[in-house]
């Protein structure tokens, strides 16, 4: 090791370069367990005995250690490192990617997942093959660029069965009391409504059916990219961590078994998410025409177009499936945990119901899936239905123009023998003065001229400035 450092005490001191033949020694200490892993990998053994979570996770691990060291050093920045320090990432990367798979993959039976349209085991087996071919290239390519910077591979080869994961059946007898809580109608009806309003800020997962393959490039980075899903991620966490804090355990998750099938539609809603979070960081990093890594792109571990496939069809895809089918799942849990209610509103005969707020209503009505019936004048119309709104808001209408007719019959008119203009002239000073009395509405007109208007369901008496 050279130092350029400058003996002045009153200059800054130089960096100290380390010289290649220096800096490959210092990497075979850290390297050798990741080469000797990535040795096994390229001797491509069937992945179904050999690509286990015991490999994956020792993988995983020491690609991190030398990605580390790699960084410490520099070695994404100089032209000898740079491609033997991407591999290491890529590998570091989809290690990740295929742990989340592989724990999909067994875990499984245990979300008690409702059944959607496709195949969803199939899927993530096919996405393992894909991700276990990346990682062999990786490995493959990562042992030539050590051969062609002089880094040795240990001796010692690893043994055929050495990550062979081979778990007996059962479980452990649990003998631990449930935890009580003080209302499973209050806890399911916010977890419920969590998830509902959560659902409704996700609307990104939802891309993959709207796009055709050919451009799913133009997805990025709006609406889909590494920001949005890691933000996305982390509230499913959260929602996830608010089920196990509330319900998992308790006397309620006994009884209910809709309860932990509503806890595995956001646990993979969110591991889906952890997954694409990666695929979309890589693809940003090292593919992408305008920020991926020039030097990487010319000749890449995973297709472009292979890995937005995966991306969009897979994680994207069935992020949008479960959520959707979890959507409907919460409507059932609050009808049957949200407790009745009644509110009742007196509407005065000079207000009216307008379109824009029954709209709103409705809207909020389905959003959160409960049955919730407006009554008015022994009528019961359904308030999440936009038309039976529209219906009430008629009749409230029609008894205010009633009313208002009545009023201004009541008022001192003037003689017969006036002109159309003077009759309009003379209700309107009725209605102002009705509103002065606050027994009429007058409000600005969203029209370009503001001028004053008053409401009359659905009708507007203008007055025009002077």
């Amino acid at each position: 090791m050279t130092s350029t450092a400058d003996t002045d005490s009153n200059h800054p001191k130089k960096t100290v370069v380390l010289k290649d033949g220096e800096f490959v020694d210092l990497l075979e200490q850290r390297a050798g367990n990741l080469l000797s892993i990535a040795r096994f990998l390229s001797a491509r053994q069937p992945r179904a005995s050999a690509f286990t979570r015991p490999l994956v996770a020792d993988l995983l691990a020491q690609s991190l250690l030398v990605e580390e060291l790699l960084d410490i050093y520099g070695a994404r920045n100089n032209r000898q490192w740079c491609r033997f320090r991407s591999l290491v990432a890529t590998i570091k990367l989809f290690a990740e990617v295929s742990y989340e798979l592989l724990h999909i993959h067994h875990c499984l039976p245990s979300y008690r997942l409702l059944p959607v349209e496709r195949d969803f085991a199939a899927a993530t087996l096919q996405s393992l093959e894909l991700t276990y071919d990346v990682l062999v290239r990786a490995a493959t390519w990562l042992l030539a660029q050590a051969d062609r910077l002089g880094i040795g591979v240990p001796a010692t080869e690893l043994p055929a069965g050495r990550y062979r994961e081979q778990l007996p059946p059962g479980r452990l007898l649990h003998n631990r009391a449930m935890r009580k809580i003080k209302s499973a109608s209050e806890t399911v009806t916010y977890l419920a409504t969590a998830y509902l309003n959560l659902a409704a800020d996700s609307e990104l997962l939802n891309t993959a059916e709207k796009v055709e393959p050919k451009d799913y490039a133009t997805c990025f980075p709006d609406p889909i990219s590494e920001d949005n899903l890691r933000y996305l991620k982390v509230r499913f966490h959260c929602l996830q961590s608010l089920y196990d804090t509330y319900v998992s355990e308790t006397e309620i998750e006994s009884l209910d078994q809709n309860l932990p099938t509503l806890r595995g539609h956001i646990s993979i809603v969110f591991h889906l998410l952890e997954i694409a979070t990666y695929l979309v960081h890589y693809y940003e990093r090292h593919l992408n025409e305008q920020t991926g890594d020039s030097a990487f792109r010319r000749r890449p571990v995973i297709a472009p177009g292979t890995l937005l496939a995966m991306l969009m069809n897979y994680s994207i895809a069935f992020s949008g499936l479960y959520l959707t089918y979890g959507r409907c799942f919460c409507h059932t849990m609050l009808r049957r945990y949200a407790e009745i209610g009644r509110i009742e509103a007196p509407v005065p005969s000079y207000r009216g119901f307008h379109v824009r707020p029954s709209t709103l209503i409705a809207r909020i009505v389905q959003h959160y899936g409960s049955l919730i019936v407006m009554e008015l004048d022994g009528q019961s119309y359904d308030a999440g239905s936009p038309m039976d709104i529209f219906r009430a808001n008629e009749k409230i209408n029609a008894q205010k123009r009633r009313w208002l007719v009545a009023e201004i019959g009541r008022q001192p008119l003037p003689q017969d023998g006036l002109s159309d203009a003077q009759i309009r002239a003379a209700i309107l000073e009725i209605i102002i003065k009705l509103a002065e009395q606050s027994n009429c509405l007058l409000y600005t007109s969203d029209a370009a001229d503001e001028r004053s208007s008053v409401d009359l369901g659905g009708r507007r008496i203008i007055k025009k400035k002077t």
